[in-house]
């Protein structure tokens, strides 16, 4: 009977994969460099395959690293699960949480207060930034957590939450009536901005950018204030907004989809607290906003 394969190695190989760097990986380990090359060196001896592809400072799975990655991921989840089944300590500690301020004004509020009466001694580190922007940083390993819009970049993470994108506009506004119609909308790099922009594109919509911001915050003041109409998923959806109805022209949207993405080392114990916690808070969530902003 083959012999195990061994848990440190596969988080040395994960910690890489995440952030594609020895350097970076051996700090997130607290190894040497030294010690991270040599276990994956005898990792992939074991398995037979290269699993990493180097190119000069950059560091790539190759398709058999991209199969391990998955099952190793799986294997560290559960680890960290049969620790914590016979721990008898309380859960204590801090976390680096990223979020994107879509879902910051009405949500994070509501998820965190009740996470911090159920987990006191949980130390929750919170930041607000555009999905691309709190990818970046998981990279570069400045999170333990993040919730993010999956199909940024590549559809990655764990997708815990769909929600329908509407067409927003403020009540008794002037801006749909626009010619071209004026809208407000993140940067190019925003995952919703290119599908709206692609929707509109495909039927011919007359329309242009009026205003531009990376802070949902003020995206959702342009269309309340009636400089612009916007796009929005459920949960983003607030008073003084109606939803523009099918009867304006305007295209269909995908469909919103959140996701939550680990670092290599957040599974068990505190990691799972929080991402549970949302994921359950989230996933359950309803929209009492909804009535009230539908036209």
């Amino acid at each position: 009977m083959a012999a195990p394969l061994d848990l440190d190695q596969l988080q040395s190989f994960c910690a890489i994969a995440d952030c594609g760097s020895f350097t970076e990986a051996a700090r997130r380990v607290n190894k040497t460099q030294s010690a991270v090359s040599m276990q994956i060196k005898r990792l992939e001896e074991r398995l037979g395959h290269a699993l990493l592809s180097r190119d000069g400072r950059t560091v790539t799975l190759t398709h058999h690293g991209e199969v391990l990655y998955e099952r190793a991921r799986k294997m560290l989840r559960t680890n960290a699960e049969i620790l914590d089944h016979f721990s008898d300590g309380d859960l204590a500690g801090s976390i680096r949480f990223g979020v994107p301020d879509d879902y910051a004004v009405r949500l994070l509020p509501v998820i965190l207060s009740s996470f911090q009466r159920t987990h006191p001694k949980i130390v929750v580190d919170v930041s607000c930034m555009a999905s691309e922007h709190l990818l970046e940083g998981m990279r570069a390993g400045r999170y333990d957590l993040i919730v993010f819009t999956q199909g940024t970049e590549q559809n990655f993470g764990e997708l815990f939450r769909t929600e329908k994108m509407f067409w927003v506009a403020s009540h008794g506004g002037r801006a749909l009536a626009s010619e071209p119609v004026a809208i407000a909308c993140g940067p190019q790099y925003c995952i919703w901005r290119k599908d709206a922009m692609d929707a509109l594109d495909r039927t011919g919509t007359d329309y242009r950018i009026a205003y531009t911001s990376s802070n949902a915050t003020a995206i959702s003041s342009a269309v309340l204030s009636d400089l612009a109409i916007g796009f929005l998923p459920e949960s983003a959806l607030q008073p003084g907004m109606r939803v523009v109805s099918d009867e304006h022209g305007l295209p269909h949207l995908p469909d919103a989809q959140m996701a939550l993405m680990r670092g290599s080392h957040a599974y068990g114990g505190i990691y799972d607290a929080l991402a549970n916690h949302i994921v359950q808070s989230m996933g359950n969530l309803e929209h009492p906003h909804q009535a009230e902003a539908a036209e």
